[in-house]
């Protein structure tokens, strides 16, 4: 039997060895992510759990906010996240007074980089881990608001290109500390994307651009996974990350393309470097649907792409509020006689 190691580097390079399509779902962990011994301990914890074959530590959005001044408040929305309290960004100018962050002497940064050390300490190296990595376009938005970003963006380009460009030196620098930890790669999450947001040119100008300063460092890791969040995405974008992402998650039950759309592109046919994807389970089913739904979106994503260059997962976090049957019918949908398996029915 492979490791999860073994088995997501034979996913990826198509390797005759694999033994069965890798399985990954992540989930925020609310409360218990406001500290790094809780967050790490309620990881490992998930993890232990349901033998996933990565990790994706996933802390706040605002953990990379807050040494700036961002405040938040867990007010239990379904998916994990918090209603952000205080902004950082009022007018065009605060753009420009934000400051380059040391990651090692900012307290919220330091202390997820002791979370990370806590996590590998705990899984050992033969559980492929990834850290959660906000796009600097996804950090201004929550430090402004959605509605006075895009206002911003396009009344101030200037004044925003700025506050850009020390986000994404920040996040660098974080990335290149998080690498120290050993972490085995970065789960970067692109959330403007969209077509209902900007226009392929406005996210060029200000989301890829930083994107690319700020995966630097990242290109000599193995396993980057690059999530396209939200409806309507422009995923001819890929082809700019090609050479930085091994994997590519977005919500493919709820937008284009589907999984079969995505694997039959031209990018995909005429790429001899292309990325595996990830998905086949959308976050309403593994929610509100009982098993057998769950089962069966696994087994129809498998059959898209053939269980070749694939990762079973959601097209984003799974919601605090699914059940434990849905998220053991999905790590049991790629080996239904798995330990993990018997050993849950049993209890």
């Amino acid at each position: 039997m492979l490791t999860p190691r073994e088995r997501l580097q034979a996913c990826l390079t198509d390797d005759s060895a694999l033994d069965r399509p890798p399985v990954a779902l992540w989930r925020h962990f609310p409360v218990d992510d406001q500290s790094p011994g809780t967050l790490a301990a309620a990881t490992v914890d998930f993890q232990r759990a349901y033998d996933f074959d990565l990790v994706k530590v996933t802390p706040a959005s605002s953990f990379c906010l807050k040494d700036w001044g961002a405040e938040d408040i867990w007010e239990g929305h379904t998916e994990g996240t918090r209603r952000y309290t205080k902004r950082v960004v009022q007018k065009p100018q605060d753009w420009e007074r934000l400051p380059t962050l040391d990651p090692r002497k900012s307290a919220h940064l330091a202390g997820q980089l002791d979370c990370l050390r806590l996590v590998r300490a705990e899984l050992g190296c033969e559980t492929p881990i990834l850290q959660t990595v906000f796009s600097p376009l996804a950090q201004a938005k929550n430090l402004a608001g959605g509605e006075t970003l895009i206002v911003h963006l396009r009344q101030y380009p200037e004044a925003v290109m700025k506050g850009l460009a020390a986000i994404a030196e920040s996040t660098r620098r974080f990335i290149e500390a998080a690498i120290e930890t050993g972490i085995d790669g970065v789960f970067y999450a692109v959330q403007h994307a969209q077509a209902g947001l900007l226009t392929l040119d406005e996210y060029k100008t200000f989301g890829l651009h930083f994107d690319l300063q700020t995966l630097q460092p990242a290109t000599g890791l193995w396993c980057n996974l690059l999530h396209l969040h939200g409806l309507n995405v422009y995923f001819q974008l890929i082809t700019h990350y090609s050479s930085l992402f091994s994997i590519v998650n977005w919500h493919d039950r709820e937008t284009y393309p589907s999984l079969v759309e995505a694997k039959t592109s031209e990018f995909f046919k005429n790429s001899e470097v292309c990325p595996a994807l990830c998905g086949g389970i959308s976050q309403k089913s593994i929610v509100f649907a009982d098993s057998s739904r769950v089962r069966e979106e696994a087994a129809d994503a498998i059959a898209q792409t053939g269980g070749r260059r694939f990762l079973l997962g959601t097209g984003c976090v799974v919601p605090v509020i699914a059940p434990h049957g849905n998220l053991l019918a999905a790590r049991n949908a790629v080996n239904p006689q798995s330990e993990i398996g018997n050993r849950k029915s049993e209890i």
